[in-house]
C-alpha cells in the first residue's frame, strides 16, 4: 500500500469534497431568500464600482452557474446565470466578492498583481509538473547507467520545479480570495447594500467559497509532499 496516498492525498481530497458540497448546499439555501433591497447582482456590482469610483470595469453576463470571475487583463467583471439577473442574497454576495477583485485591481493589490504574474507558470507547472516528476522518478528506478540516472534525476527535479510553481499560485490565491470576501462584507455594509442578517448570512456562502481554495492549495501542497518524499526515497535506496 502506497501510505503516501493517505498521508498527503486523501485528506485533502475529502476536504475538497466537504468543500463542493458546502459551497453549493449554502449557495442553493441562501439564493433562495431575496434581498430586501430587491435588486440583482449585475445592479449590485455596478452600484459598489460606482461607490469605490471604479468606472473602467464592464460587467458582462455569462453562461454557467457559479462560474463569476474577474479578469484584470480586459477588465471584465463577468456575473454568471445564477448571479446576474438574480435579487438573491447569496448572488448579492457572490457579485460583490468579483467587485472586491476589482477594487484589488484598482488599488494595486500585491498579492493580486503576483498572482497574475504566476499564472503562466502555474499553467505549466499543473499540466506537466507532475508528469515530468514521475516520469523522471519512474525511469530513475530502472537506470543502471549512472549517466542515465543523473539525467532522470534532472527531468525529476525540473518536473517539481514547474509543480511547485504551480503550488505557489494556489498560496497566493488564499490572501487574495479572503481578502476579497473581506472587502465585499465590508462594502456591502458601508453601502447598506445588505442589512446585519442578510449580512451573516452573505458571510456563510462566502466562507464555503474560501474554503474550496484552501482545500485546492492543500491538495496541491500534499501531491507535491508525496512527490518530494519519492523522489528522496528513491535517492537512498540507489
Amino acid at each position: 500500500m502506497d501510505y503516501t496516498v493517505l498521508l498527503f492525498v486523501l485528506p485533502a481530497a475529502l476536504l475538497s469534497m466537504y468543500a463542493q458540497f458546502l459551497v453549493k448546499n449554502r449557495f442553493s439555501t441562501y439564493d433562495k431568500v431575496k434581498s430586501k433591497r430587491g435588486i440583482t447582482g449585475a445592479q449590485a456590482a455596478k452600484y459598489l464600482l460606482q461607490k469605490n469610483g471604479i468606472t473602467d470595469v464592464k460587467i458582462a453576463h455569462i453562461s454557467g452557474s457559479l462560474s463569476d470571475n474577474y479578469n484584470p487583463t480586459n477588465k471584465v467583471l463577468s456575473l454568471s446565470d445564477s448571479t446576474f439577473n438574480s435579487t438573491s442574497i447569496a448572488a448579492i454576495g457572490v457579485a460583490a466578492h468579483e467587485t472586491g477583485h476589482a477594487i484589488q485591481h484598482a488599488t494595486n493589490y500585491s498579492p493580486l498583481n503576483l498572482r497574475k504574474s504566476l499564472v503562466p507558470v502555474a499553467n505549466l507547472g499543473s499540466k506537466i509538473g507532475p508528469t515530468l516528476a514521475v516520469i523522471g522518478i519512474a525511469m530513475g528506478q530502472t537506470a543502471e547507467a549512472q549517466s542515465n540516472l543523473a539525467l532522470f534525476q534532472l527531468i525529476s527535479n525540473i518536473g517539481l520545479l514547474l509543480f511547485g510553481g504551480a503550488v505557489l499560485f494556489y498560496l497566493v490565491t488564499l490572501p487574495v480570495e479572503y481578502n476579497a470576501s473581506n472587502r465585499a462584507l465590508k462594502i456591502l455594509k458601508e453601502s447598506n447594500t445588505l442589512d446585519s442578517e442578510e449580512l451573516k448570512s452573505t458571510k456563510k456562502v462566502l466562507s464555503a467559497a474560501a474554503l474550496t481554495y484552501v482545500a485546492s492549495a492543500l491538495t496541491a501542497i500534499g501531491s507535491l509532499l508525496r512527490l518530494l518524499l519519492i523522489t528522496k526515497s528513491n535517492k537512498r535506496q540507489r
